[in-house]
């Protein structure tokens, strides 16, 4: 039984899944070095970065149902903001809460959000029900 063990534990060890996984979690010394020459033989130039987005100061409240379930992450689409950062996100009826990626959607401030599916499990929502929420900037 001990042999087997040890056999089973170098079989999976050699695995190109194992192995792509370890690889990516603790860093891989095997790189490619012509990836690495070709990434710094490349000019760069800066990007401008926002400097921080323009929030506001305590809750705004949306009705949301569920976006688009095919889209994956955790977002709400909203006419509240007009840039993409992240917020908290709170259902007042129930307390719970996440933080999410807040994106822009079209539409007047009052019309309706989509969330997405993982957003509604990390809320513990219901995905055939239309919901309150409270969304914060900061």
């Amino acid at each position: 039984m001990r042999y087997l063990l040890l056999t089973m534990c170098v079989l999976i060890a050699g695995c190109d899944t194992v192995r792509s996984t370890t690889d990516r979690v603790l860093g891989s010394d095997s790189a490619p070095v012509e990836a690495e020459e070709a990434v710094t033989e490349e000019t760069v130039e800066p990007e401008l970065v926002a400097t921080a987005p323009a929030g506001w100061v305590g809750a705004k409240t949306t009705i949301a149902g569920l976006g688009d379930p095919t889209t994956p992450g955790r977002w709400l689409q909203t006419p509240l903001v007009d840039t993409e950062f992240t917020g908290r996100v709170v259902v007042p009826k129930t307390g719970s809460q996440a933080y999410i990626t807040l994106v822009p959607a079209p539409g007047p401030e009052s019309g309706g959000s989509r969330l997405s599916l993982d957003a509604m499990r990390a809320l513990l929502l219901p995905f055939d029900e239309l919901v309150e929420l409270e969304v914060y900037s900061n």
